[in-house]
């Protein structure tokens, strides 16, 4: 598992490119994340990963298909990563995990039934620095072990993990390289993926909002303001009455729109008796000003 672990790391380090020298604006992060089960069902894979930058989906990998491939606009993108060598990386990846999952499944006495293993590392930069890293496994769910780079040490989170410390541990030398991928070669990999992407994360779509209202008779009438196809994700919605803004009876998650859009929802209620002007005021970075859109009783 060592011997493993010290591959995988050479392989990371060996992909960190150079950092460019284009000043980066805006807060960006790039992140890894696996799944790993122990007996995949029909449609699902033994191992599957996907890469984000930012919100969106850069490259999958999954264990049948065994190639890294780009997803979304990156599918047309020259240049941003060498795909092949990117492919290795997974493999070796994907060896790691297996074993790792095995183990974890020793460690609990419980090789029967279906464990999954899931796995979130990665890292972000904001305005050409980076400000922050994490590492962390969850086993059937559950937070099992995660990386501090402060100290630098891998962290039990469960007592079955004071095993996979000790194995990741083995060797000082491994605690460092991950320190030093998460520090520096991440960073780095962020700034050559930005080179290529930054058009393409920047993008601003402005939000359209409608507002509708229902009434059951002799119930109070409900206002629902709805905000859609908007990019990126981060929005402020909130109702009004004469002016003052309004707890909302029921505020809905910002979800995919399914075209790489966002959309949420929010409402209000209104006693039939009350006939003050209501507004949903929207708030976006896609925005100069706040957008307000005003119910009125009639």
């Amino acid at each position: 598992m060592v011997r493993m672990v010290s591959v995988l790391l050479s392989l990371l380090l060996l992909l960190g490119p150079a950092v460019p020298q284009e000043t980066q604006d805006g807060h960006y992060s790039l992140t890894y994340l696996y799944t790993g089960l122990s007996r995949p069902g029909k449609g699902t894979h033994r191992l599957q990963g996907t890469v984000f930058l930012n919100d969106r989906a850069f490259f999958h990998y999954n264990s049948e298909d065994r190639k890294a491939e780009p997803l979304g606009p990156w599918r047309h993108v020259e240049g941003v990563e060498d795909w092949e060598k990117q492919s290795q990386v997974q493999r070796a990846r994907e060896d790691i995990f297996i074993e790792t999952l095995n183990n974890i499944m020793e460690y609990y006495n419980d090789s029967n039934g279906s464990h999954a293993l899931q796995e979130r590392f990665g890292c972000e930069i904001q305005n050409n620095r980076s400000t922050g890293a994490f590492w962390k496994n969850a086993y059937d769910g559950k937070d099992y072990i995660e990386f501090n780079k402060e100290i630098p040490a891998w962290v039990p989170l469960v007592p079955e993990a004071q095993n996979t410390k000790q194995k990741w541990e083995a060797e000082p030398v491994y605690v460092q390289r991950a320190k030093a991928y998460l520090e520096e070669e991440c960073p780095a990999t962020l700034q050559k993926y930005l080179k290529y992407s930054k058009n393409i994360l920047d993008r601003q779509d402005l939000p359209s909002v409608v507002v509708t209202s229902h009434q059951a008779p002799g119930e109070n009438r409900t206002l629902k303001c709805l905000a859609y196809d908007f990019y990126p994700g981060k929005i402020d919605v909130h109702w009004t009455r004469a002016g003052e803004v309004q707890e909302p009876e029921l505020r809905g998650d910002v979800l995919h729109g399914g075209n790489g859009t966002y959309l949420t929802w929010l409402l209000v209620h209104v006693p039939p008796q009350d006939t003050a002007p209501y507004s949903c005021h929207v708030q976006h970075s896609s925005l100069a000003q706040p957008l307000v859109v005003p119910w009125e009783a009639r």
